[in-house]
């Protein structure tokens, strides 16, 4: 019997979908015979200073040496080579999202971090993704073999179907307050649609990216939408299923997806979605399901908006063909069970 074990940086309890992928994934891999153990990393990745690089060698040098070493990319990819070159036994990189392609980051830095990651899953065995559009950028960008990549797309729990608002249209996006997320430009993407009744709820943590969360508040107090626009924080499952259930139409403005899991709990509860074509989002949503703009294009995205709150034809349309769609995602069992055929040395 194969064990794994799962290198995770930071608090594996944080609600982000990276980190939602992970716990769902060690609660899973059990049942298809690869029992797992936690490796605790520094929460400094993918910044980590030379203390927590020998911290991280400390913990991977315990490990069981005849365990399967999976690494989430947040660490992964920020290894330095004498780490890297330490490693011991098979080793499997997890990437959600690629670092150097972060939102934010100065020139120099993501030339760093593609030369690191590069460099990482050079030495991985094999490689983990969560889409194909990632996928695409490992062989292209970060000459990872095709071959050496298998796509493990997140799941997605059932959900009944939310039933709306309706007056005034209420607006949802998910996610924590990054650059990447362009909540910002959302704002902007909606200050000249005042004359429409609706409301934004933005439901994600606000102490990741103090500087995000301020750009966010300002565009916001810049407009005079303090009374249209709520940033909700990070909310409780309860909660978020709540205003899942009240949205009218979900919307996701961010430059960049991995996969984009908040875009596949929206079509789980058939909600009509405008997105950001960025990244794998325009993937993970069809365009039967949502209206596709240009990432990081405010004009494009207010007409796109301003069509979805003025036409409730089109609201339903979109609605129902992202339910359609949303019935046919993949489960969390086929996600463990493709993760589980890479560590046991299987094909997916």
């Amino acid at each position: 019997m194969a064990e794994a074990a799962f290198a995770i940086p930071g608090d594996l309890k944080a609600t982000t979908g990276g980190y939602a992928y992970d716990r769902r994934v060690i609660e899973l891999l059990p049942a298809f015979g690869v029992p797992v153990s936690v490796l605790p990393l520094p929460g400094s990745f993918p910044n980590p200073d030379m203390k927590d690089v020998e911290e991280t060698r400390r913990v991977l040098e315990k490990r069981d040496a005849n365990s399967v070493l999976l690494v989430d990319g947040l660490a992964f990819g920020a290894f330095p080579d004498a780490l890297l070159g330490a490693l011991r036994g098979r080793v499997i990189g997890l990437v959600h999202h690629p670092l150097f392609l972060e939102t934010g980051l100065p020139h120099a830095r993501k030339v760093e971090l593609k030369v690191s990651e590069e460099h990482a899953l050079a030495r991985a065995n094999h490689v983990i993704v969560t889409s194909r559009a990632t996928k695409r950028i490992l062989t292209e960008h970060l000459a990872v073999p095709a071959d050496k990549i298998t796509i493990a797309e997140p799941g997605t729990d059932p959900a009944q179907r939310a039933t709306g608002t309706g007056a005034p249209l209420q607006i949802l996006a998910v996610g924590a307050v990054l650059p990447r997320k362009g909540y910002d430009l959302l704002v902007e993407a909606l200050a000249p649609l005042k004359d429409l009744d609706w409301r934004l709820t933005i439901a994600g943590a606000l102490d990741r990216h103090p500087q995000a969360v301020d750009a966010v508040r300002a565009a916001i107090a810049r407009h005079g939408l303090e009374d249209r626009v709520t940033l909700a924080g990070k909310v409780v499952p309860a909660t978020l299923d709540r205003f899942y259930d009240c949205a009218d139409l979900f919307v996701s403005a961010s430059l960049f997806e991995g996969y984009g899991m908040v875009l596949a709990e929206a079509m789980a509860r058939g909600l009509p979605i405008v997105l950001a074509a960025g990244g794998a989002a325009a993937d993970t949503a069809g365009e039967s399901a949502a209206l596709h703009v240009e990432a990081g294009n405010v004009a494009e995205l207010t007409s796109a908006l301003q069509k979805a709150l003025t036409d409730k034809k089109l609201r339903d349309r979109l609605a129902d063909a992202a339910w359609e769609a949303g019935r046919t995602l993949p489960t969390w069992h086929e996600t463990a069970r493709r993760i589980a055929a890479v560590i046991l040395g299987l094909r997916p």
